[in-house]
């Protein structure tokens, strides 16, 4: 009889991992179909505070993670291309929620590059203004614009949006932050610089 390729293996339970805080609860119950009302008050007021509270530093650790990273052929990874999209726009003197967004909007690219724009919005949610949103969303459509000799690309295919208030807003971020932050000898600050500006980011969601 052919033996189990992992015969051998050993497993240990994990144990609880640790709450957030102290003061919270955990939910004993170990499946879901054993949740009562009172379980999910609690689970979700705890859950609410958890993403307010640890958003910023996973979506920094997200982005750290691929500081290493090889290229498949640009001569930066997405890492240093993030980084010096944020530094051109801070040198420039834009808000810092603009800079912000310079530094995350392809903070999905090596995981969807067909939908990072919109893994990059799920993301920041709320915290988005309406302008940078839209500009988040727009920017692969604009970045067809500067792309020539791609088969089967389109580069007009912004003109479809073009009347919208945001156009030019969308095309001068793309053609002067985001298509030109490949430059293996463009300077840039360690991530660390921007890390408060990532934490302010997100501690207050926005109206709009």
């Amino acid at each position: 009889m052919t033996k189990s390729r992992n015969a051998h293996t050993q497993f240990a339970a994990p144990g609880k991992d640790a709450l957030l805080h102290p003061d919270w609860c955990y939910i004993e119950h170990t499946t879901l179909d054993d949740f009562e009302a009172n379980d999910w008050k609690v689970l979700n007021k705890q859950r609410e505070s958890y993403r307010a509270e640890t958003l910023a530093q996973h979506v920094l650790r997200l982005l750290s993670v691929s500081k290493d990273d090889p290229t498949f052929g640009y001569q930066v990874n997405n890492y240093h291309h993030s980084l010096q999209t944020a530094t051109l726009m801070y040198k420039d003197g834009l808000a810092e929620n603009d800079v912000v967004l310079g530094l995350l909007h392809d903070i999905g690219f090596t995981l969807c590059p067909d939908t990072h724009a919109e893994f990059a919005a799920n993301v920041l949610g709320p915290y988005l203004s309406a302008r940078n949103r839209w500009i988040l969303l727009q920017h692969p459509v604009f970045q067809t614009h500067h792309i020539h000799g791609y088969p089967g690309l389109d580069s007009r295919a912004r003109e479809a949006l073009r009347g919208h208030q945001w156009f030019e807003d969308c095309a001068h971020f793309v053609e002067r932050y985001d298509i030109i932050s490949i430059d293996p000898g463009l300077e840039v600050p360690a991530l660390e610089f921007f890390v408060p500006m990532v934490h302010r980011f997100f501690a207050h969601p926005l109206a709009d």
